[in-house]
């Protein structure tokens, strides 16, 4: 059995997805759910798909190896940003290398970077007058939003386009693609 562990700071809809996905796998399944804000959404879906979650501490995350522990004893296969916005530290990127992706709402290497997500993600796409975007999925490294990308999907920017519309295209291909490279990458 594979095991992966979601990390998502949000609402989960990325999180809802791959579960649905691998729901009735034999070969996978989502061991942990891990999140930073204790009011976060994806915690309700940990709790109704009996997953365990974990809420992290920033000093512990950031400055210790408490959690490479955790994801080490939980024998993490893969761990899947869907939606986490703090920085992987590089001792976690280390300790599971080319075992941490993640899913990013533009086509890098564009528009990403430290702070660069969500809805300023799409504003700064439509204000550039860009005629498309779309997500990239990527490994993890040390840098934000850097790592080797696995796949990218367009859409187009349309005229009319508002931030909101945007991100609803945006949001389609990453609940469409994102759960089949999870699963792709652990099969």
């Amino acid at each position: 059995m594979k095991n992966i562990a979601i990390f998502a700071s949000g609402a989960g809809s990325n999180a809802r997805k791959i579960i649905d996905r691998l729901q009735g796998s034999t070969t996978i399944r989502v061991a942990a759910i891990i999140t930073n804000k204790p009011d976060a959404g994806v915690l309700r879906i940990a709790e109704a798909e009996n997953i365990p979650s974990y809420i992290i501490d920033k000093e512990t995350f950031f400055r210790g190896d408490a959690y490479v522990k955790l994801l080490q004893d939980l024998h993490i296969d893969l761990i899947v940003l869907a939606g986490f916005l703090w920085k992987v530290p590089a001792n976690l990127v280390q300790a599971f290398p080319d075992k941490i992706i993640n899913i990013h709402p533009a086509l890098l290497p564009k528009y990403g970077g430290k702070g660069v997500y969500g809805h300023f993600v799409h504003e700064a796409v439509i204000a550039a007058g860009d005629a498309e975007s779309g997500i990239t999925i990527h490994f993890v490294n040390e840098k934000y939003d850097d790592g080797t990308t696995i796949l990218q999907e367009k859409c187009p920017v349309s005229p009319d386009d508002t931030p909101e519309t945007l991100a609803k295209k945006v949001q389609a291909l990453e609940h469409e693609w994102f759960p089949i490279i999870v699963e792709r990458l652990l099969t």
